[in-house]
């Protein structure tokens, strides 16, 4: 699987998923959906939405991708995970299916997605992209609204050397005639979006030109007043996803809802309030500027690509504390040396594995860290890395425990 293989995993077209979806009897036109891609931010975005959608009383499917601890953790409805049983149910039905068109990891488990959200008979499925777009398992479906959250260097190899091309591939989730949100204004790449929307005569919108967020902080909380314009149409916004890069998401969920609302959903401010202020509760949603212990303050993060980190390393030096542990893993093919250079050189560092095949051996990443001036120590194990930072950590130091989505998923009593 891509997860925890790489490129070798990806497939190049639909055809796999569209000979799964015709033996299901295509579940996938059998429920309403919103379909959300984007670099970062669109697992976030997918989970809000479906809060949202789940507080307004909406019967809720949400399928993301990758998971944390448990394969469950893909396909919900209304925040509970899959069963088991299901999942071994679903195989064994379709068995002689799987055996014949040999579909990969990611094309069986949106199809087994699909089956269940129909079978379950949801109001909605909120279904997040896996990687890409255009070619992406996920895009059989028709959705009622498309969401883009943002473009950002990741998967380069797959969807092409420059943002211009990775948001090419973004943008092949726009369906003909389907309205899509774009969640912020990236010059070099929003008219790549405005020329496939009139090609699929498709209403586009770009949130931040209708939703602005001003955030304020009460002690460690934040909160957020939205404006339109000049006027302000929510005031004092919690969301329980504490990591300041919210903020660029929050406009492109709340443009979406809009367009759910003018298709005939009835959602009040007050579902969008409990939603956004209540996400980790209703989804399950982990790993994003999570706090795993106060002194010292321990947080970890998800985000994996240049973006998201740089997101991080400006969260990380608005927090006061008197020294920084880093615990830091990463998979082979990101542009690590382009990341390291994001870190700050004052920190302690503790380089760790994952135990996927695509980490980067511990040992290399603290030789490649060296040469960009960062000093610390090998571990291989994520746990005893986070065990050795705690240890030398004092009570008013800071912990961030990172890289990868897969050094986070390691973590115990996550």
């Amino acid at each position: 699987m891509f997860q925890r293989v790489g490129a070798a995993a990806y497939k190049q077209n639909l055809d796999n998923t569209w000979a799964l979806c015709e033996h299901l009897g295509n579940p996938q036109k059998k429920f309403r959906s919103v379909h959300v891609g984007g670099t970062n931010g669109k697992g976030s975005s997918s989970h809000m939405i479906s809060a949202i959608l789940q507080s307004a009383g909406y019967k809720t499917g949400l399928y993301t991708s990758p998971h944390l601890k448990d394969f469950t953790e893909r396909i919900k409805i209304n925040g509970e995970v899959v069963s088991r049983e299901f999942v071994v149910d679903f195989v064994r039905r379709i068995r002689p299916v799987l055996e014949k068109i040999q579909p990969s990891f990611f094309e069986a488990t949106v199809a087994m997605a699909f089956d269940y959200f129909a079978l379950e008979q949801v109001d909605i499925a909120v279904i997040e992209v896996g990687l890409g777009g255009r070619l992406d398992s996920t895009n059989v479906i028709t959705p009622m609204v498309s969401l883009i959250t943002n473009i950002g260097n990741d998967h380069k190899d797959l969807l092409g050397g420059t943002r211009e091309l990775i948001a090419t591939e973004k943008a092949g989730i726009i369906k003909p005639g389907v309205p899509v949100v774009i969640s912020e204004r990236q010059e070099e790449v929003q008219d790549i979006f405005i020329r496939k929307a009139e090609k699929e005569n498709s209403p586009i919108y770009f949130s931040t030109d209708r939703y602005q967020l001003r955030q304020k902080k009460v002690r460690e909380d934040s909160f957020y007043t939205v404006y339109a314009g000049s006027k302000s149409v929510i005031e004092d916004l919690d969301c329980q996803l504490k990591g300041e890069y919210q903020r660029k998401n929050i406009p492109g969920v709340l443009m979406t809802i809009d367009q759910l609302v003018s298709q005939g959903f009835t959602i009040s401010q007050a579902s969008v309030r409990e939603g956004i202020g209540k996400v980790v509760t209703m989804t399950g949603l982990k790993g994003r500027w999570q706090r795993l212990g106060s002194r010292p303050l321990m947080i970890c993060d998800t985000g994996h690509n240049e973006d998201g980190i740089r997101e991080i390393v400006k969260q990380i030096k608005s927090i006061k504390y008197d020294h920084l542990h880093i615990v830091f893993g990463i998979v082979k093919d990101k542009d690590i040396r382009t990341l390291l250079g994001l870190f700050p050189k004052d920190a302690s560092y503790y380089f760790c594995q994952s135990k996927i095949p695509r980490a980067l051996p511990a040992r290399d990443l603290l030789t490649m860290a060296g040469e960009m001036g960062l000093k610390g120590v090998a571990i291989e194990d994520v746990n005893e890395a986070v065990r050795q930072a705690s240890a030398n950590a004092s009570p008013d130091d800071f912990i961030f425990v990172g890289g990868s989505t897969f050094v986070v998923a390691e973590i115990e009593n996550l």
